[in-house]
């Protein structure tokens, strides 16, 4: 896969935007997660309003105090139409408030069903804008041609699966080609063809690369992840500490999102907002 020519813009690239976020407020990105068990826990109903509130308190606390968040798409495709509607509201109210917004969608198709996810997640005015979003790329990455070509265009960024923490993806990420490449090796190729042009130290195009995932076991060294921003979920309650980023990922540390979820809305509404700037506090 061949990165296509850049076209001179005056806006700045996700990968540039991305670049200030982690300088300014450093790794920490807040997962918006409204599962059953925390809005219970939080008082809310399993409902599209009680995700609704659920979302903007969470974006009321991590505003100004971290650079990115990240809702989980299902947590509100779940209560349907009305669910969608809440996310909208989230995801606009997160922008508008200055924060970066990781649509956490793992969307991967082929041809024009590709373009409308890209459209849906990535096209500025569409009601579910966001600055970025996840994609799998098990249908080939060429597959995702589209949502990327979407992304560069429009000053977005993506995250493509590369080497999640999940044990069954084992199987499937680190299985080898002829030439000894794990499919996790060959995906971060691919997407860090397409970043080959782009200003700034962080290209607009990056991975997923779980925390607690053994990366350099699939190939993915500091090398092969130079230069692309890395978004790392497993941090928290999974089982990474923000003190365990350099080690996990050496070169790349600064490259990386550093995404937390149960561990932060673990502590409530009340307590959402310090409980960020703990977390945050670990990671300098």
């Amino acid at each position: 896969m061949t990165g296509p020519e850049i076209p001179p813009t005056a806006a700045p690239t996700f990968g540039q935007r991305l670049r200030v976020a982690l300088d300014t407020y450093g790794p920490l990105c807040v997962g918006i997660d409204p599962h059953e068990a925390l809005l219970r826990a939080w008082g809310l109903d399993a409902s599209a309003s009680g995700v609704r509130d659920f979302g903007l308190r969470t974006v009321e606390a991590a505003a100004g105090r971290v650079g990115v968040i990240k809702p989980q798409v299902a947590f509100f495709e779940a209560h349907g139409a009305a669910g969608f509607a809440a996310l909208e509201e989230v995801i606009a109210t997160a922008r508008a408030a200055g924060l970066l917004v990781i649509a956490d969608a793992k969307r991967g198709d082929i041809g024009s069903t590709m373009e409308g996810y890209a459209a849906a997640w990535l096209r500025p005015d569409a009601p579910l804008e966001s600055d970025a979003v996840t994609l799998s790329p098990y249908l080939g990455t060429d597959a995702l041609d589209a949502a990327l070509r979407t992304a560069l265009a429009h000053d977005k960024g993506a995250f493509v699966l590369a080497a999640t923490s999940n044990p069954e993806a084992a199987t499937v990420q680190s299985r080898t080609d002829v030439d000894g490449e794990s499919v996790a090796e060959g995906v971060a190729h691919d997407v860090a063809a397409r970043n080959i042009g782009a200003p700034g130290s962080l290209g607009p195009l990056g991975l997923v690369v779980g925390a607690t995932a053994d990366r350099r076991a699939v190939g993915l060294t500091d090398v092969v992840l130079a230069g692309m921003p890395i978004l790392a979920p497993g941090f928290g309650a999974q089982g990474a500490e923000p003190e365990d980023l350099k080690r996990l990922f050496g070169y790349v540390a600064s490259q990386v999102v550093a995404s937390e979820s149960r561990s932060i809305l673990s502590a409530g509404p009340e307590r959402l907002a310090a409980r960020i700037e703990e977390r945050v506090a670990r990671y300098r």
